[in-house]
């Protein structure tokens, strides 16, 4: 199957027939495999990307399978922050090609959702129950970033008044301090957002 989008055009999750005895396959396209024990560093390098994170979420939502068209364009809403009206072709398929290629296959694999490419139904697996106490458990990153940028602004602010107070310059010292500190809150900050995106 080709990696271009083609989700637009298959089935939605009301017209999915759920009584169809077609099975939903793995991503290899075999039977889901019966419930086995997931390590905890399987179990948490599925919950550290919070795409996956939403794919279980959205499936226990719905509690019967969803089209990866509606999963796609559901997570492209939430990553965007806006309606699944107001999202764009390109948004849409940059989280459908994702799930299609990486997320979904991986998760397949471990019996944690069952994914029909070929007919791009997906459902959760035989071992997603086991993460749910993990993922009900998990606190979202809540370091208040716009409080450190303000008040690494609000330093620079008043080395400034000071600057002009006294008729002098400010030290290249601080000026030097204070840039490391801003540099490196925004490295860590951008770092911390692309491992979430990417893993």
């Amino acid at each position: 199957m080709s990696t271009q989008e083609t989700g637009s055009t298959g089935p939605t999750t009301r017209q999915i027939d759920e009584s169809s005895t077609e099975p939903t396959t793995s991503a290899e396209g075999g039977e889901g495999s019966p419930a086995e024990e997931l390590s905890l560093d399987l179990i948490f390098e599925i919950l550290k990307n919070e795409r996956r994170r939403e794919v279980i979420r959205y499936l226990r939502e719905h509690e019967q399978q969803v089209t990866l068209s509606d999963l796609a364009e559901h997570i492209a809403a939430l990553e965007n922050d806006t309606d699944i009206a107001s999202i764009t072709s390109s948004q849409r398929k940059r989280v459908y090609v994702g799930l299609y290629q990486c997320h979904l296959p991986k998760m397949a694999d471990m019996g944690i959702v069952q994914f029909n490419q070929n007919r791009g139904i997906v459902s959760l697996g035989e071992n997603a129950p086991q993460l749910y106490e993990y993922l009900d458990n998990q606190s979202p990153d809540t370091r208040p970033w716009h409080e450190y940028y303000l008040g690494l602004s609000g330093v620079g602010g008043v080395l400034f008044l000071v600057s002009l107070i006294a008729g002098g310059t400010v030290s290249i010292a601080a000026l030097g301090v204070l840039c490391l500190a801003v540099g490196g809150c925004s490295a860590f900050h951008a770092i911390e957002i692309g491992a979430d995106q990417d893993d």
